[in-house]
Parts: C-alpha cells; structure tokens; sequence
C-alpha cells in the first residue's frame, strides 16, 4: 500500500497498467488503491524498460575504476561524442561510403588529439 501510494503521489493521472514481480503483497494492495487498473505479472513484461538503458549499463560496467561518480560522469559525456563519430551504421550505407566517412573521422581524431 505504502508503495503504490508513494508511487502514484506525483502522476497527474491514472495509469493504464501496472507491471510488478509476482509478490502477493502488490496485488493485494492494487485491488484496494486501484481496481480499475491492468496488472500484469508476466516474467518478461518489462524487460523493454530494461533493456533500454543497457548500453549506458555496459559504459558504467567497464568505469567501475573511476574514483567519483563525477569523474566517470565528466568521461561519459565526452564518450558519447565520441563514440558516435566513429559509429556510423554500416548496415545503411554502401561500403565505399563507410571508408570514406570511417577515413574522416580517423583523420579528424589525429588531428584534435
């Protein structure tokens, strides 16, 4: 009960489903907060929420090292632009394109560091 009241507190409005674990406890207290709403308990149901943050997951995994959270903060913002000159999506373009595009942004990093 104490959950679902903290949680809805800031909506502005009802929300159209709700997806929880299988705890007893949350159908319980959702029968009585909010019947008129979906509860779904199905295993993979939130696995998009989930999976969309994992790339920023896989970042925070390989700076475990950083001495502050600051620190790995002040990189990761520098990486992403980085990291996205040297991504270019191969699989929509054709590959004489790729090597140029790949051979400026080699070019471009010589040049700035």
């Amino acid at each position: 009960m104490k959950f679902f009241k903290k949680l809805l507190k800031g909506q502005q409005a009802t929300p159209l489903k709700i997806v929880t674990d299988k705890l007893r406890s949350y159908s319980a207290a959702k029968r009585e907060i909010m019947s008129s709403v979906n509860h779904s308990t199905e295993q993979y149901e939130n696995n998009r929420c989930e999976l969309s943050h994992q790339p920023t997951r896989e970042q925070e995994r390989q700076m475990r090292r950083f001495e502050s959270q600051g620190q790995a903060q002040r990189f990761l913002s520098c990486h992403g632009v980085v990291n996205s000159l040297f991504s270019l999506g191969r699989h929509l373009m054709r590959a004489e394109n790729y090597r140029t595009l790949r051979d400026r942004a080699f070019n471009e990093w010589t040049r700035v560091s």
